[in-house]
C-alpha cells in the first residue's frame, strides 16, 4: 500500500509539528493520527501508522501503542455510520446494555462489527462526558442522548435515508 498524505493534509501535518519544540514532535501524534484516519478511509492500517511514525521520526510501535489505546482510532475498516455507545457508570445504570443489545439485534452485528452493507459499525466506548444524558452514544461528531429503542430506530432510519 503506497501511503502518502495529500499536499493539503501534509502541510497541515507540518503545521501541527511546528507547534512543539524541536525533539518533541511525538506530541503531534494524536492530531496527526486524526488527520490520517480522515485521509485514509476512516481507519489506521499498519502502513498508515508506519507512515505517521516516519513523518514524526518516532518508532512505529509508539504509534501502534497510542492508536490501539484510544477508542477514537479505528484499526480496521468501519461503516459509514459508527454508533459509539457509552458504557460507563451513569450510562450503564440507565440502560446502555439494553441499547447496545437492541442495536445489535436491529443491525444483526456484534460490538466491533460492521454490517454487511458497510453502513453501520457498533462500538462501545468509555465515558463521553455527557453523563446527564444517559444512555447516550456518539454518531459522527454528534451526541445522541436519552436513548430509547424508539430513538435508536429513528437514528437508524435517519442514517439509511442519507444513503438513498
Amino acid at each position: 500500500m503506497d501511503v502518502q498524505f495529500s499536499q493539503d493534509k501534509l502541510d497541515k501535518v507540518y503545521e501541527i509539528i511546528k507547534r512543539y519544540p524541536d525533539g518533541k514532535q511525538k506530541s503531534a501524534l494524536l492530531p496527526v493520527l486524526h488527520l490520517a484516519q480522515d485521509e485514509f478511509e476512516g481507519w489506521l492500517d499498519v502502513p498508515v501508522m508506519d507512515y505517521v511514525a516516519s513523518l514524526l521520526h518516532i518508532e512505529p510501535i509508539e504509534v501502534y501503542e497510542v492508536a490501539s489505546f484510544y477508542s477514537m482510532y479505528n484499526l480496521k475498516p468501519v461503516g459509514r455510520f459508527m454508533f459509539e455507545v457509552c458504557q460507563t457508570g451513569p450510562c450503564m445504570i440507565n440502560g446502555c446494555d439494553d441499547i447496545s443489545d437492541y442495536i445489535k439485534q436491529q443491525l444483526n452485528i456484534n460490538v466491533g462489527e460492521t454490517t454487511t452493507d458497510g453502513l453501520f459499525t457498533l462500538k462501545t466506548v468509555e465515558c463521553l462526558g455527557a453523563c446527564g444524558y444517559a444512555p447516550m452514544m456518539q454518531l459522527g461528531k454528534n451526541y445522541r442522548e436519552h436513548l430509547t429503542k424508539e430513538k435508536v430506530d429513528g437514528i437508524i432510519s435517519e442514517c439509511r435515508s442519507k444513503v438513498n
